[in-house]
């Protein structure tokens, strides 16, 4: 085969293959346009269904609570009608009476004329006549004197009613807030949020999280904040993150945000079991210094070195007993027994007082001392690799961290110097004295 038809047909395979990544591209563009049509078809069926169940239910609530207070007013007619009526009625039985006594006179007296000059039917007729008192009339209350009900209706209700109902819901093409960003960290995952509606003005958000193969989402957060750590989660395990804010003056939620799907590949920190003078807790993130042991435990050192450079490792200190110059935080290169206190060689640490400790060497700076609630973090970058001779360091490459160590609102940076690469580093810490109680991650 001529250079001419090799090049040719050189040519062609890479236009293949390039028609190929086309196709391919142009098929990940029709998945992710499928993706968002189901996206706004499946929201907005969902908005329908919701504001449809929403002024049901309010039209079912106010067509009862009108139903009970029409109730209530009728009950009060009834009440006021029966008492009203009452003596009436026995002033009318009254009146009745005289009546029927009035006509049985009437009948005696025409009946003792007809008889003549009788005088015993006339006497009697008389005496009787005398004793009924005639003249005495029983009083019935004036008009004005008796209830005349009336109804008491307020028609600005309706226009009240109306001008709520006419500004009651919005409908909004995107949630006032999204989630920007999923970093994974050790056992956990850092949720990143912000505010896409500038016209929103937040109170508070609330983040909520879910196993995907979970129906029901829970809680995680609810601050002011826009990011916050999920801890507690399994590696290698899909999780679903959404979130949503309050208005400022307002006490329902916005919509959620379009959940993401999240996941961490790196195990959790955890602190090695079976150290004498520490208790930890059942997830092996927490551990408290016991009163049960001699005053010189030793270091606890982690399970694993799962710290990597490029992560922030934070001690979250739950609750302090006394200090001691020998307290340390840190992270080390292996882990050696019996050591008493990170303040060593290949170890960098802090100190509860504040102190700051390279190598077993005392920095001049120093932070603020460590309380309870007090947070102390870690970062390490990788500076340099290069070769250095000298009298400590054989020839060869000596290793190079940019560390930063943060606690209160004040860090220090420096720069440890180490004999040999490593990639991956052990946690630890040591407290002299008892009630000392630590969470990391």
């Amino acid at each position: 085969m001529s250079i001419e038809a090799e090049a040719l047909l050189q040519e062609a395979k890479e236009s293949i293959e390039a028609a190929q990544n086309y196709r391919s591209e142009l098929q990940q563009r029709l998945h992710g346009l499928s993706q968002a049509r189901k996206q706004v078809r499946g929201s907005s069926s969902q908005t329908r269904e919701a504001l449809r169940r929403h002024f049901q239910e309010l039209q079912t609530a106010l067509t009862r609570l009108l139903g009970e207070r029409l109730a209530v007013l009728l009950q009060e007619v009834d009440a006021i009608e029966q008492d009203s009526v009452r003596p009436l009625d026995d002033c009318q039985k009254l009146i009745e009476q005289g009546v029927s006594t009035a006509d049985e006179l009437l009948r005696e007296g025409e009946a003792a004329i007809r008889c003549g000059e009788k005088d015993d039917k006339l006497g009697s007729f008389t005496k009787k006549a005398l004793q009924i008192q005639l003249d005495s009339l029983p009083e019935v209350p004036a008009l004005v004197d008796v209830p005349c009900l009336s109804a008491q209706l307020d028609d600005s209700l309706l226009h009240v009613v109306r001008e709520r109902v006419s500004r009651h819901g919005s409908v909004a093409s995107h949630p006032p807030v999204q989630i920007e960003e999923l970093v994974e960290r050790p056992g956990s995952v850092l949720v990143r949020w912000c505010k896409v509606d500038d016209d929103f003005a937040v109170q508070d958000y609330r983040l909520q999280y879910r196993r995907s193969a979970a129906s029901q989402y829970e809680d995680a957060y609810i601050g002011k904040d826009s990011d916050f750590l999920v801890l507690h989660l399994d590696p290698h395990t899909d999780y679903l993150f959404r979130v949503c804010a309050r208005g400022e003056g307002r006490t329902e939620w916005s919509p959620w945000s379009v959940p993401q799907t999240g996941y961490t590949t790196l195990a959790p920190h955890e602190w090695r079991p079976g150290s004498e003078g520490y208790i930890l807790s059942s997830r092996r993130n927490i551990a408290m210094r016991s009163d049960s042991s001699p005053s010189r435990a030793g270091v606890l050192y982690s399970n694993a070195a799962t710290y990597f450079c490029g992560q922030t490792l934070t001690y979250k200190i739950m609750a302090a007993g006394q200090m001691d110059k020998r307290d340390s935080l840190g992270v080390c290169v292996g882990c050696e027994s019996g050591e008493e206190s990170l303040q060593r060689d290949k170890a960098v640490c802090i100190s509860t007082n504040g102190a700051v400790f390279v190598n077993g060497k005392e920095m001049t700076n120093q932070l603020p001392a460590v309380c309870a609630g007090s947070a102390v973090t870690f970062d390490m970058e990788v500076v340099s690799l290069f070769p250095v001779s000298n009298n400590n360091v054989s020839d060869g490459a000596s290793f190079k961290l940019r560390v930063t160590i943060g606690s209160g609102n004040r860090e220090v940076v420096f720069d440890w110097l180490l004999d040999q690469g490593v990639d991956c580093l052990f946690f630890g810490c040591s407290f002299v004295n008892p009630g000392w109680k630590v969470l990391v991650f």
